[in-house]
């Protein structure tokens, strides 16, 4: 039989493991990290590759019987639920000096993201959300932005380099009725409108471990998250990500985006 675990266990370790990456990749911010280019054109650096080992460490320790999805080492099957990694979201942004990196650590199970964790390690941020729990910056809640049309809202996307000549054209839709909007951010893009600085974000040319940890902190701070098509993230989701801080927008920005 597998074991259950609480929900304040998964929390807790979601926290310890945001601090362990948090240790590792700030040793290495704004230093000359070794750097490799991967397949697919984007870069590792031994900070991505010590963080996600750390962090799956903890992991097995805890909860032996998980499976593991993590963008360095890739998917380790298990039973229970599966955990998901991105040790630097934004590693261009690291090795540019840039602060807006992140680590992601999320838990799904079910189906289902039953929790997630954002740490920004150069801004000294912690961003925690589990079901049924509001969604806390650094220990205090959050709450989206009450934006409800295209017209009022802020949009924000990491660069027009992630999308397709298509989807940009689809973007430019939505983008063109907004009071304005700006480029960069990575993972961040999804903690500001958690926190009520943004209404909308797009984005394509994401994995799973890019967004599912980012779910519960964009819906327990009242926010919608989807892919394009409107339906609910998860393990098999495709690349294409929109989140909205309000139900009505949501919808808004789908009409034009489909």
């Amino acid at each position: 039989m597998t074991k259950q675990y609480s929900q304040a266990d998964i929390i807790a370790t979601i926290n310890e493991a945001l601090d362990i990456g948090a240790a590792i990749t700030r040793g290495y911010f704004r230093t000359p990290v070794p750097v490799d280019i991967k397949s697919d054109a984007t870069p590792v650096t031994l900070a991505d590759r010590e963080a996600e080992q750390a962090i799956r460490e903890l992991l097995r320790r805890r909860f032996p019987e998980h499976g593991i999805l993590g963008e360095e080492q890739g998917h380790t099957e298990g039973s229970g639920g599966t955990w998901v990694i991105d040790p630097i979201d934004g590693t261009k942004s690291f090795l540019l000096g840039n602060p807006l990196f992140g680590c992601l650590v999320g838990f799904v199970q079910n189906g289902r993201v039953i929790a997630g964790g954002l740490g920004m390690p150069a801004l000294s941020e912690k961003w925690i959300a589990g079901q049924g729990l509001p969604t806390e910056l650094n220990g205090k809640p959050v709450r989206t932005r009450n934006c409800r049309s295209l017209e009022d809202a802020s949009l924000l996307t990491s660069s027009p380099d992630f999308v397709s000549e298509k989807e940009y054209e689809r973007f430019e839709r939505v983008s063109r009725q907004v009071r304005y909007r700006r480029f960069g951010g990575d993972c961040y893009t999804y903690a500001m409108l958690a926190g009520g600085w943004c209404d909308l974000v797009i984005e394509s040319s994401l994995y799973p471990f890019d967004y599912l940890p980012l779910v519960p902190i964009v819906e327990q701070a009242g926010g919608i998250i989807s892919d394009w098509q409107g339906n609910p993230l998860g393990l098999d989701s495709g690349s294409q990500v929109i989140a909205a801080a309000t139900p009505a927008l949501h919808e808004a920005a789908m009409l034009v985006l489909s």
